[in-house]
């Protein structure tokens, strides 16, 4: 196929951008920009769809490459997917003009800066799944911070100065080692051409330094416990659209740079830090799970079970088991769909009371039925009820997990039980009971727009929790491939210091 794919999917949203930015004087222009960023975004997302229907799924490798030299004889503008990185361009495009119709209700000023921050957004977060090269990937992974940086700074809450930077740092300084082990990798193997660093495999003994490196990079990013504190602070003063993207994709950039490259690159040394990520991980699993049961925020409760969720997902990468990886590559998914809806459904309350404190709320269910039954299942997909994607992701997960250890195993189920301790609290407290605040017997259901966002996410929820194989036919063959390729790197690696 000569048509460059991947480059019209990367770029596409930029031109989006563009074309908002120059338009930004025209009358209505808010209208025209709305019209226009969900344009594109929809265009965007059939266009992966697209891409999607045209991929092999049996096919061992990466396809529709496109590569072109950048800096002469240093760097390629190289780009390629296989069957992980597809369903996470693919959720990234679905997710944007789900943020883009959302923020009609939630955005009230600057609307057009807010959606081409939101479609720069969305052109970083694909290239970062679609490069190819490790400069490429490091400089769309780092890019991605600045428009974020502007939508929590700008458009969020009272403390929005506070939560972006601390969200800033926190990720730039975990990156800025990576960007360190770069120029190591490049200085060892005379390239950054992922397929070639495959290949080339990197000395056992600069390994440990490397994968830490890295390791620094995708821990802030998921983020994993104890570099976990700017995640409620970014959720909370973030605005609906801003936590949706952050939670549903953002997060999910940390898992996919442990697949990609930390056991891709590292095998050795990821074999050696595995009892390092299963103490992290159930920590994370446990502590952020008792701290979400303490929350009176909406936010900050569904902020800690994301960290609680991501703590499985790592583990699920570190049973180095097909199940373990297929479950946590599902759980990713998986989540990016359920925190999605859970910040969109906490905003739809915010706008109309202007509170995310749970006792603000109570017997919402007489007034808002449509809008009770979707967080319904929302919190319900949450906790791991079977027939939703949150139960399937966790269970293959568990069973990676009992293959290679039985006492961790055990310990992860813990956080199966207090998931749903405080997903039925939430629920409890906001849906059910006693009608505590007069204001809520006169809100108004959730409206068109509204409506068609949470339907379509609850009906992508219970489809692909009955319905999986579309996704784990996608990954099958990637997944086995980077099995096959981490034992033969293993093998390779012992026996040469033999």
């Amino acid at each position: 196929m000569n048509f460059p794919i991947l480059s019209s999917i990367i770029f596409l949203p930029l031109l989006g951008a563009l074309s908002i930015f120059l338009f930004r004087n025209q009358k209505d222009n808010n209208k025209s920009a709305i019209y226009i960023s969900l344009f594109t975004s929809t265009a965007n997302l059939i266009l992966t769809l697209f891409l999607w229907s045209l991929f092999d799924k049996d096919f061992s490798g990466f396809q529709f490459i496109e590569e072109k030299n950048w800096i002469s004889g240093l760097i390629k503008f190289k780009l390629g997917i296989d069957g992980i990185s597809i369903l996470f361009v693919i959720l990234t495009a679905f997710i944007a003009p789900i943020c883009i119709i959302s923020c009609v209700n939630s955005v009230k000023e600057r609307i057009k800066e807010f959606l081409i921050a939101i479609l720069v957004l969305e052109t970083f977060m694909i290239g970062v799944f679609c490069s190819l090269d490790l400069v490429i990937f490091y400089l769309f992974f780092e890019a991605g911070l600045i428009p974020m940086f502007l939508i929590i700074g700008i458009w969020g809450g009272p403390k929005r100065v506070y939560s972006a930077f601390k969200f800033f740092l926190y990720t730039l300084l975990g990156s800025v080692l990576m960007l360190v082990a770069i120029i190591a990798i490049y200085w060892l193997t005379g390239t950054t051409d992922v397929v070639e660093i495959y290949k080339i495999k990197i000395p056992q003994e600069y390994q440990y330094i490397l994968w830490l490196a890295f390791f620094s990079s995708f821990a802030v990013k998921m983020p994993m416990w104890p570099v976990h504190t700017w995640l409620p602070d970014a959720h909370v003063e973030a605005p609906t659209a801003g936590s949706v993207i952050l939670a549903a994709i953002l997060l999910k950039m940390g898992g996919y740079g442990f697949l990609r490259f930390s056991i891709g690159m590292f095998p050795v040394a990821s074999e050696y830090f595995v009892p390092l990520i299963y103490s992290l991980s159930i920590i994370a699993i446990i502590y952020t799970s008792l701290v979400a049961l303490m929350q009176e925020d909406m936010k900050k409760l569904i902020a800690y079970s994301s960290v609680a969720h991501m703590g499985f997902v790592t583990l699920g990468i570190f049973t180095l088991t097909k199940q373990g990886i297929d479950g946590s590559i599902f759980q990713m998914i998986s989540h990016g769909l359920i925190s999605a809806a859970l910040f969109l459904s906490v905003g739809v309350l915010y706008d109309r009371t202007h509170s995310r404190l749970i006792n603000s709320y109570g017997g919402v269910v007489n007034s808002l039925p449509k809008y009770s039954l979707v967080f319904m299942i929302f919190a319900l997909a949450a906790l791991g009820l079977p027939g939703t994607t949150g139960f399937l992701g966790e269970f293959l997960i568990l069973v990676g997990v009992f293959k290679k250890n039985y006492l961790v195993a055990l310990l992860a189920t813990t956080g199966v039980v207090l998931a749903a301790a405080y997903m039925l609290w939430l629920t409890k407290r906001v849906i059910f009971g006693e009608v505590k605040n007069s204001e809520i017997k006169l809100l108004k259901d959730i409206n068109s727009s509204e409506t068609t966002v949470l339907f379509v996410l609850a009906a992508a929820i219970i489809i692909f929790g009955f319905y999986p194989d579309p996704l784990m036919d996608t990954v099958n063959t990637s997944v086995n491939d980077l099995l096959d390729n981490y034992e033969k790197d293993l093998i390779y690696h012992l026996s040469a210091n033999k």
